[in-house]
């Protein structure tokens, strides 16, 4: 206990306590019945407050996140995040893992040292994205999507954040926080069919608050990383 409170900072605990709490509260007022999605928001923003200090356990978090949201999506047909986390999510969180565990910061496994892609790698990144895109319209139109268009913008925002986190580099937690927006809003009009999914859309708004920080953890790693290379 005193080495977590020495590894997270008095605000980081505070947002995870508090991610943790609301999430809970969602569940018992909206839901009480879908424990599974409750493990999965717990165990998505605890993914999310390691990922920030660069640290790979997050990545194991996060590979165990994407199996059970893989399982919630199916159950509303929502094929997209089905097979966008179990064939897309997942097999990235292992690759974001392997990259991580191998490119230590001076040698300390708990931070990863951070990436900044040249500009052709965006280039190139950008293009994958779109034939993605095209790809998983028709996927997702021919297995009858619900809510096809929304679906797909997360098949684009979850490939480029998935991308990004592999290759280190600090843009992941933004493009995460944006994938976030389009969830909230796919799980809101899952909500006018279940009220219960109410609890999923609190959870991606915890997940956007946590994202966002990831993001500012990550661009204040970078500049202290940097700064002895700097002249």
């Amino acid at each position: 206990m005193k080495k977590l409170l020495k590894y997270f900072s008095v605000g980081e605990i505070a947002l995870w306590l508090s991610s943790v709490a609301v999430i809970i509260i969602s569940f018992c007022i909206f839901d009480r019945e879908s424990y599974l999605t409750l493990a999965a928001s717990i165990v998505g923003v605890t993914a999310l407050i390691i990922c920030a200090k660069g640290n790979p356990i997050g990545q194991v978090f996060m590979i165990i996140f994407c199996i059970l949201y893989g399982i919630i999506s199916l159950s509303f047909s929502y094929y997209g995040e089905l097979i966008t986390y179990t064939c897309m999510s997942l097999p990235m969180a292992v690759f974001s893992l392997i990259s991580w565990l191998r490119n230590p910061y001076k040698g300390e496994r708990a931070e990863v040292k951070t990436n900044r892609p040249g500009k052709k790698e965006i280039f190139i990144m950008l293009g994958v994205t779109a034939v993605v895109t095209f790809l998983f319209y028709f996927i997702l139109k021919y297995f009858g999507t619900a809510n096809l268009l929304p679906s797909t913008l997360s098949v684009t925002t979850s490939f480029f954040a998935a991308y990004l986190s592999f290759r280190r580099s600090p843009y992941f937690a933004f493009v995460y926080a944006l994938n976030d927006i389009v969830l909230i809003i796919l799980w809101t009009l899952a909500a006018f069919t279940d009220i219960t999914y109410i609890s999923v859309i609190i959870c991606f708004t915890v997940f956007l608050v946590n994202d966002l920080h990831g993001f500012f953890s990550w661009k204040r790693m970078e500049k202290r990383q940097r700064m002895p290379e700097e002249p």
